[in-house]
C-alpha cells in the first residue's frame, strides 16, 4: 500500500514538474501578427524577389550588344598553307559592333522599366492583400474564442438549471421532463464545443502559415480586443483615396505605359538595325625580299526588312492589340474596386449597426429576461421550457453579437485592402 502511495505521489509531482516547466503559450496579438506576416511571409518575398529581378532588366536591354571581335587567316593556299606564298595572304584581326536603329534601346528600356515599376506596385497589392488575410483570420479566431468562452458559460450554467430541476422533481415540485430537456440543451451545447474547437485549430493552421509558422506552432488570442468601430469617410471620398492609392490600378496604369513603348518600338521595326565592324590584315613580309602593306578593311551592313507586311506589320497589329487589351484592363480593374469598395462599406455598416443593436438593447434586454425567468421558475410561475430558450436565446445573442464584431472588422480589413491607404476613417 505504502509503494502505491509512493508511485501515485510521484506521478503527481511529474505531473506538476511538467505544467510548472511548460513554456507558456505566446499571446498573438493583430499587430504583431501583421508585423510577422510582412517580415516573413513567403509569397510576399517572392512577388518581392520578382521585382527586385525585373529591376535588373532595363539596364540590359537598353545596352547595346556585346562588340564582337574576329580573328581570320584569309586567303591562305591549301597546298603549303605558307602565309608568304601568296600576296593575297594575311592574317586578320577584328572588331564589329551591332548598332539597332536610333530610338530603339530607348525604347526597349523603357519598356522594361514600366514593368519594372507595374512590379514594385504589385508587391504594394499583395502586401495590403497579405494584411487583409491576416487581419481576417485574427478576427475569426477572436470571436471563436469568445463563442467557446460564451459556450463554457453556459454549459456552466445549463448544469445549474439541471440541478434545479433535479431537486424540484426529487421533491415534487418538478417534472423529469425538465431534466430531460436540460440535459438535451447541454449536450447540444457540447456538440458546438467540440465544432469550435475544431474550427479553432484550423484557423490557426491558417495563421501559421500566412506567418511562416509550423501548422502546430501554439499560440493564443487576446482576450479583449478594440470593440469600438470607427466611422468610415464618404464612399465617394474613397473612391478617390484607391484612384490614388490602389497599387493595383497604378500597376494597369504603367502597364499601358509598356504597351505604348513597345507599340513604338515595334514601329521603329521597319527601319534597319546597323552592323559596323574594322579589321586589320597582317602580311607576311619575308616574300621575295619586299615589303608589304597591310590591309584595313571597314564594314556596314544592314537589315532589309523587305518583308514588313507579313511581319513588321503584323508586329504593329499585335502590339496596337495589346495595348488595348491594358486600356480595357484597368477600365475593369476600376470598376470591379469601385464594386468592391461599395460591397465592403455597406457590409461594415450593417455589422457595425447590428453591433450597437445587440451591445446596447437587446443583449441587456435579454439578461433581464434570463433572470426574470430564473426567479419565476424558482416560485413555480415560470415553467421550465421558457427558462431554457430564455437561457439558449441569451446566448445565441452573445455569440451573434462576436460574430457581428469580427464581422465588421473583416470588413474593415476588406475595405482597407481595396482603398489601398489605412487612413479611411473621419
Amino acid at each position: 500500500m505504502i509503494s502505491i502511495y509512493k508511485t501515485a505521489s510521484f506521478f503527481i509531482l511529474l505531473v506538476l514538474s511538467n505544467i510548472v516547466n511548460a513554456e507558456p503559450v505566446a499571446v498573438l496579438t493583430l499587430q504583431s501578427a501583421l508585423d510577422i506576416a510582412v517580415r516573413d511571409n513567403p509569397s510576399l518575398a517572392q512577388i518581392q524577389a520578382r521585382s527586385e529581378a525585373m529591376a535588373a532588366i532595363p539596364s540590359q536591354v537598353g545596352t547595346l550588344a556585346d562588340p564582337v571581335i574576329s580573328f581570320n587567316a584569309l586567303n591562305l593556299p591549301v597546298d603549303t598553307f605558307d602565309t608568304r606564298q601568296e600576296n593575297m595572304t594575311q592574317l586578320q584581326g577584328g572588331i564589329s559592333q551591332a548598332i539597332p536603329f536610333f530610338g530603339k534601346l530607348a525604347l526597349r528600356e523603357q519598356a522594361a522599366t514600366y514593368q519594372a515599376e507595374a512590379a514594385t506596385f504589385d508587391v504594394t497589392e499583395a502586401r495590403f492583400r497579405l494584411l487583409r488575410d491576416v487581419k481576417k483570420i485574427w478576427w475569426a479566431l477572436f470571436y471563436l474564442d469568445r463563442a467557446l468562452e460564451i459556450i463554457i458559460v453556459n454549459q456552466n450554467l445549463l448544469r445549474q438549471f439541471v440541478q434545479i430541476a433535479q431537486t424540484k422533481y426529487e421533491v415534487g415540485e418538478g417534472l423529469q421532463q425538465d431534466v430531460l430537456l436540460a440535459q438535451l440543451e447541454l449536450s447540444k451545447l457540447l456538440d458546438t464545443e467540440i465544432r469550435l474547437t475544431g474550427a479553432i485549430d484550423k484557423a490557426k493552421a491558417q495563421m501559421n502559415a500566412l506567418l511562416n509558422l509550423a501548422a502546430n506552432h501554439p499560440f493564443k488570442i487576446p482576450e479583449k480586443a478594440q470593440e469600438d468601430l470607427p466611422t468610415l469617410q464618404a464612399e465617394s471620398q474613397l473612391f478617390k483615396q484607391a484612384e490614388n492609392y490602389r497599387a493595383i490600378l497604378a500597376s494597369r496604369r504603367v502597364s499601358i505605359n509598356a504597351a505604348q513603348s513597345r507599340l513604338d518600338l515595334a514601329k521603329k521595326n521597319f527601319f534597319p538595325d546597323f552592323k559596323v565592324g574594322a579589321f586589320y590584315g597582317g602580311r607576311d613580309n619575308t616574300l621575295a625580299g619586299r615589303e608589304r602593306a597591310d590591309f584595313l578593311s571597314l564594314k556596314l551592313s544592314m537589315n532589309v526588312p523587305i518583308f514588313a507586311a507579313t511581319k513588321q506589320q503584323k508586329e504593329v497589329d499585335q502590339r496596337s492589340k495589346e495595348l488595348l487589351q491594358q486600356r480595357y484592363a484597368l477600365q475593369d480593374q476600376w470598376n470591379n474596386v469601385r464594386a468592391e469598395i461599395s460591397s465592403a462599406y455597406s457590409d461594415f455598416h450593417q455589422s457595425k449597426n447590428q453591433t450597437v443593436l445587440f451591445k446596447s438593447g437587446i443583449i441587456p434586454q435579454a439578461r433581464q429576461t434570463v433572470a426574470s425567468m430564473l426567479a419565476g421558475y424558482q416560485v413555480n410561475k415560470v415553467d421550465f421550457l421558457n427558462l431554457v430558450r430564455s437561457q439558449i436565446t441569451l446566448y445565441n445573442y452573445e455569440t451573434q453579437y462576436w460574430q457581428a464584431l469580427t464581422q465588421a472588422n473583416q470588413d474593415l480589413a476588406q475595405l482597407t485592402a481595396m482603398v489601398g491607404k489605412e487612413e479611411i476613417y473621419e
